[in-house]
């Protein structure tokens, strides 16, 4: 059985598993062993997925069961997105999608976001819990590698309202020998994910000696901008972690620089992450005033009039209200 989820497009054998190891092929059919059994639930600030421009200073019901398919081994929650790879086993807790819905209001929270782990590792569950969700009124938000299909993409649509997609490299190389992946399926859902009317905000996990280089930030800001100048860019400090520990910790000076890239690459929303206090506000790319004030993942002021600007009346994008 060919499975149509990710850009892998496993072909799996009987009784054998895919490369995230949570869907298995059973006399022809394949089963998803993560269907509701969810290894971490948790309210969020919307801020920390991370999504600026996508109903800033609300609360997030975050859910994720294990499994992924990628292997970085950068990964900063790779104790549940490899745990089926390293344990051979499954685990979580079981829920069903309406017990998520009604846990998401009850909280008030906003939206509900497939985080921590891939989404498109337990799509089923996403499917049918932000089905039920986006009918009692709440948004549905993907934390994701990008790897989906088109065809996942389309049983996405109409109940899928953001995503934060990790654009981790814009080299080929990069993508095969650290993540076991390839670069293009993710440009392409980060193109079509824009055109089907998401809401797409792109991370980028700067890391010394391997993607920090001022060329390959100046491509991923130009592919970016290229597609739409109101996609928000996050350059992201990295910090050891998994099985990377012989790297130091992002300098913010190179932070600082991949910001000025992306500026000056024509992108109006350019954010630094993991360095709470600074490059986190909101500035109109028209006149300059400072419409968000943030401080780490929390909203300190905003002056936003309608998604416009209250000075200049520029509009903009994202989604407000």
């Amino acid at each position: 059985m060919r499975c149509q989820l990710c850009a892998h497009r496993c072909l799996i054998a009987p009784g054998a598993r895919g490369i995230c190891g949570v869907r298995e092929n059973r006399g022809g059919k394949l089963y998803s062993l993560v269907y509701g059994r969810l290894v971490s639930q948790a309210l969020d600030p919307v801020e920390k997925k991370p999504l600026f421009h996508f109903l800033p200073g609300t609360t997030t019901l975050s859910i994720a069961a294990v499994g992924c398919n990628f292997r970085c081994d950068f990964c900063q929650n790779h104790e549940i997105s490899q745990f089926p790879r390293e344990r051979g086993r499954i685990v979580g807790e079981e829920v069903e999608p309406a017990e998520i819905v009604a846990a998401a209001k009850s909280t008030g929270s906003h939206s509900i976001s497939y985080t921590y782990t891939e989404p498109t590792v337990f799509f089923e569950f996403c499917y049918e819990t932000g089905k039920r969700a986006a009918q009692e009124g709440l948004r549905n938000i993907f934390v994701t590698n990008g790897y989906l299909t088109e065809e996942a993409l389309g049983e996405a649509k109409g109940w899928l309202h953001a995503a934060n997609v990790d654009l981790k490299s814009f080299s080929p190389e990069f993508y095969r020998k650290f993540c076991g992946a390839s670069l293009q399926p993710v440009l392409d859902t980060i193109a079509r994910m824009w055109e089907a009317g998401i809401w797409v905000e792109v991370t980028t996990l700067v890391i010394p000696g391997r993607n920090d280089a001022g060329e390959g930030l100046r491509w991923i800001a130009e592919f970016l901008a290229g597609i739409s100048p109101d996609i928000p860019w996050h350059v992201s400090r990295f910090v050891p972690a998994y099985k990377v520990w012989d790297l130091p910790p992002t300098p913010v000076a190179t932070l600082r620089k991949a910001r000025e890239i992306g500026l000056s690459a024509g992108l109006h929303f350019v954010y630094l992450g993991n360095v709470p206090g600074e490059g986190e506000d909101t500035l109109c790319p028209a006149c300059g005033r400072v419409l968000i004030r943030r401080y780490g993942f929390q909203v300190v002021e905003s002056s936003l009039v309608d998604g416009r600007c209250p000075g200049c009346g520029e509009a903009i994008a994202g989604v407000w209200s």
